[in-house]
């Protein structure tokens, strides 16, 4: 069980699929930087009041606390490094659905 202190869904649509996954991270202290994490893939999503339980595709589960919805700035360059990467037939949004 993965959970993250900040997290957004990300979805990526390319000519011969659409996929949703889960760009998490977690804040670090004095010793240890800020790290990040993203999902395998969501393949079932359960919501529950306070939080999001996402299964990903390797099995995995990220449980999000509805109040940690957003980016840290760690977290936000990652994200533009993955949009900077991405080849022009496809698209990476964060979608708000799950705030």
């Amino acid at each position: 069980m993965n959970v993250p202190d900040q997290w957004v869904v990300l979805e990526i649509k390319t000519p011969k699929e659409t996929i949703r996954k889960v760009l998490a991270g977690w804040r670090g202290g004095y010793l240890h930087g800020d790290s990040w994490r993203l999902n395998s893939g969501i393949v079932e999503t359960k919501e529950f009041d306070d939080y999001w339980d996402f299964h990903g595709a390797s099995g995995s589960v990220y449980r999000c606390r509805k109040d940690g919805y957003g980016m840290t700035t760690y977290m936000a360059q990652i994200y533009n490094s993955f949009l900077a990467s991405l080849s022009d037939d496809m698209t990476m949004t964060v979608l708000e659905e799950y705030k």
